[in-house]
């Protein structure tokens, strides 16, 4: 007998929109899922309602109307890079519609720590000097898709057109939670190995610590825009158990 599937709720990162899951979400629909892959606010076509105060618990509160105003129980929540923390936020505000956590190549923080607190202090003093001069102080200038993993051409261009600054405020600012960090919910964290993210060597060493499951995926930061079709599969095998 088919598996059913919980609603996957699909959380981008860093600079991307929810079109980045289009080919995840088409994979994961042949099968019989609902897929939802909002994009957060202050990126992609909501670019224009960035503003200094945009940070993860803003982001957060929308995916968590979407979710409350569709009734979705059940639901597998996956973030992607910085999505990771945003899937933090709402299994705190939410956590009784939640089935598992799933943090892709993500960021990891928890309660009183904002994303600066765990990055080196010579790279967030570069960061903050790069918003002040080439970000309006509020936003994060895109980086070139292969800072991604991205390097077919065609792909390249497309990245080139969607990517959109990102608010800072979201790195800036500390995360307050009510509850545990994950708040009791299953979960798991992808790691892409082809190559392996720098920036994310400090997530993955405390996700060690604190015992969650993780799973290599032989692809590069972006998964979803490389290798598709490897990642919603991956998905949908963790979702089952």
């Amino acid at each position: 007998m088919p598996h059913s599937y919980g609603p996957f709720v699909l959380i981008h990162g860093a600079c991307h929109g929810g079109w980045c899951w289009d080919q995840v979400a088409a994979h994961l629909r042949t099968v019989g899922c609902r897929v939802y892959t909002p994009t957060l606010r202050g990126l992609g076509d909501r670019a224009h309602l960035l503003t200094g105060h945009t940070d993860i618990a803003e982001m957060g509160e929308d995916i968590v109307q979407l979710i409350d105003n569709e009734d979705l129980q059940d639901a597998i929540l996956v973030g992607h890079s910085f999505g990771g923390s945003v899937v933090t936020y709402i299994a705190d505000q939410i956590g009784a519609r939640l089935n598992r956590l799933i943090y892709l190549d993500a960021l990891w923080i928890e309660s009183g720590q904002s994303i600066y607190d765990t990055m080196a202090p010579d790279l967030v003093a570069a960061r903050r000097d790069y918003v002040s001069n080439y970000g309006g102080g509020i936003a994060y200038p895109p980086p070139p898709p292969e800072a991604f993993g991205i390097t077919e051409p065609d792909q390249v261009s497309e990245l080139k057109q969607k990517l959109t600054p990102h608010p800072i405020a979201s790195y800036e600012n500390r995360l307050h939670l009510k509850n545990p960090v994950m708040n009791g919910i299953p979960a798991d964290y992808i790691m892409c190995t082809n190559p392996m993210y720098e920036p994310l060597s400090s997530a993955r060493t405390r996700v060690r610590e604190l015992g969650i499951p993780i799973h290599k995926l032989a692809a590069p930061h972006d998964a979803m825009i490389t290798h598709p079709k490897l990642t919603a599969d991956l998905l949908l095998s963790l979702s089952a158990n």
